[in-house]
C-alpha cells in the first residue's frame, strides 16, 4: 500500500538530514601544526560527535518525562509513556557503552599523535552531558570536591549560567522523591504499613537469631560473626523506622531521599506483584538501570582513559585516570533505590493488606 503524500515539497534525503553541513564538521587540528594529520583524529572527533547527538535525544527524552512529572498526579498513560522513554535512554546508553570499543582501537600513541593540540578542550566542557546529570539529579552539592571547585571555572560564560540556571529547576531525583511522598497507602483507614512492616521485620531478624543460635554446624567463631552481621542489618532497619536516626545518617550522606519517600519506595517494592504497583515498580527498576549503565559508562571510560594516558593529568586539567575513577564511585543518581533491597522482606513474610486498601487499590478481582 502507498504513502499517502501530505508535503508540498518533496522531501531529499541529503537536503532533510542536512548531510552538506554534517558531514563538513569533522575538521582535526593536528594538520595545522604538523606536516601530516594525525590518521586517528578524525576517528575521535566523529565518537565524540556521535556522543552529543545521543545526548541531544537523552536530553528530548528526560525532559518529556519531567514534563509528566509535574503533573499532580501520573495516570495510566502516563506510566507507559514514562516506562517506555526510560527505557529508550537506557537502550541508548547502551549503545554509547559499546563506542567504546570503537574508540579502543585506537592505540596510546595514536592518540598522543594529536592530543596536545586539543589542550585545554575536555569532556568537562560537554554541555549536553552535564545538563544530563543535573536533570537526572547530580547538582553541585552531590559532586566530587574536585567538580564542585574546578568545573564550571573551565566553562564559557553562556555556557555557566545555563548550567547554573539548570541547578536551581527540579530534577528527575527530586520529581521522583515529591511522587515518591504521596503516596497514599502507607497511612489508610486504620491500617499503618510501617506499624506491620516494623512488626514483620522484627519477626523476620528474631527468626534469623534463633536460626544462628540453634544451628550445631556452626563453631561459636562462625555465630559470632552471623550475629555481628545481623545487628548490622538490624541498624540499617532502626534507621528507616528511626526520624532521628535516619536524619543523622542523610546528613553523613548514608542516604539522600527523604524517610517518607524511601519508605514509599520500598512499600512499591514490596508489593511489586499487585496489579496496581506494576507500573510503579518497573519505573523504579528503569531509573536503577540508567544509573546502573551511567557507572558502567564511567568506569569503562576509566579504564580506556588508563590505558591511552596512563597517569598523566587529563587535557582539561584533571588528575586524568583518578578523576574518572572516583565520578564512577561517587557520581550516583539514585543511590538510595540501589539500596532498596537492605529493606527487602521475604514475601512470606509481607503484611498482608486490609480489604479496604485492596479494594482502593483496585487489586481484587472482579
Amino acid at each position: 500500500m502507498c504513502a499517502m503524500q501530505k508535503n508540498t515539497t518533496p522531501c531529499y534525503y541529503g537536503e532533510y538530514l542536512h548531510l552538506d553541513k554534517f558531514l563538513d564538521s569533522q575538521h582535526p587540528v593536528s594538520g595545522q601544526y604538523q606536516e601530516n594529520e594525525a590518521h586517528d583524529e578524525l576517528l575521535f572527533i566523529i565518537v565524540h560527535q556521535a556522543y552529543e547527538l545521543w545526548f541531544k535525544q537523552i536530553l528530548h527524552e528526560l525532559n518529556s518525562i519531567l514534563k509528566d512529572f509535574e503533573k499532580p498526579n501520573l495516570t495510566a498513560n502516563s506510566y507507559g509513556r514514562i516506562i517506555q522513554r526510560l527505557d529508550r535512554i537506557h537502550g541508548i546508553q547502551k549503545l554509547l557503552n559499546q563506542q567504546i570499543s570503537i574508540l579502543e582501537t585506537m592505540t596510546p600513541l595514536d592518540f598522543l599523535d594529536f592530543r596536545d593540540y586539543l589542550v585545554p578542550a575536555s569532556g568537562f566542557q560537554s554541555i549536553q552531558f552535564k545538563e544530563i546529570e543535573i536533570l537526572l539529579g547530580l547538582k553541585m552539592a552531590y559532586r566530587i570536591n574536585f567538580d564542585k571547585k574546578s568545573f564550571y571555572n573551565r566553562l564559557n560564560d553562556t555556557d555557566r549560567e545555563h548550567l547554573m540556571e539548570l541547578e536551581e529547576q527540579p530534577s528527575l531525583f527530586d520529581r521522583l522523591q515529591d511522587w515518591l511522598e504521596r503516596m497514599p497507602f502507607l497511612e489508610k483507614e486504620n491500617f499503618s504499613f510501617l506499624d506491620a512492616y516494623k512488626e514483620a521485620v522484627d519477626n523476620m531478624l528474631k527468626s534469623d537469631l534463633e536460626i544462628v543460635n540453634n544451628n550445631d554446624y556452626l563453631s561459636e567463631e562462625d555465630k559470632a560473626f552471623q550475629k555481628k552481621d545481623l545487628e548490622k542489618t538490624h541498624s540499617h532497619f532502626d534507621a528507616l523506622f528511626n526520624n532521628e536516626k535516619y536524619a543523622k545518617l542523610t546528613e553523613e550522606g548514608h542516604f539522600r531521599m527523604s524517610q517518607r519517600s524511601l519508605l514509599g519506595a520500598v512499600f512499591i517494592n514490596l508489593y511489586r506483584d499487585e496489579p496496581a504497583f506494576q507500573q510503579p515498580f518497573q519505573l523504579l527498576e528503569k531509573l536503577v538501570d540508567i544509573d546502573e549503565e551511567f557507572t558502567q559508562w564511567r568506569y569503562r571510560h576509566t579504564v580506556m582513559v588508563h590505558r591511552m594516558i596512563g597517569a598523566k593529568i587529563g587535557t582539561g586539567g584533571s588528575s586524568g585516570h583518578d578523576y574518572l575513577r572516583q565520578t564512577t564511585q561517587n557520581n550516583r543518581f539514585f543511590k538510595d533505590l540501589f539500596n532498596i533491597s537492605t529493606f527487602l522482606i521475604p514475601r512470606s513474610s509481607l503484611p498482608e493488606l486490609p480489604e479496604h486498601l485492596s479494594d482502593s487499590m483496585g487489586l481484587k478481582s472482579e
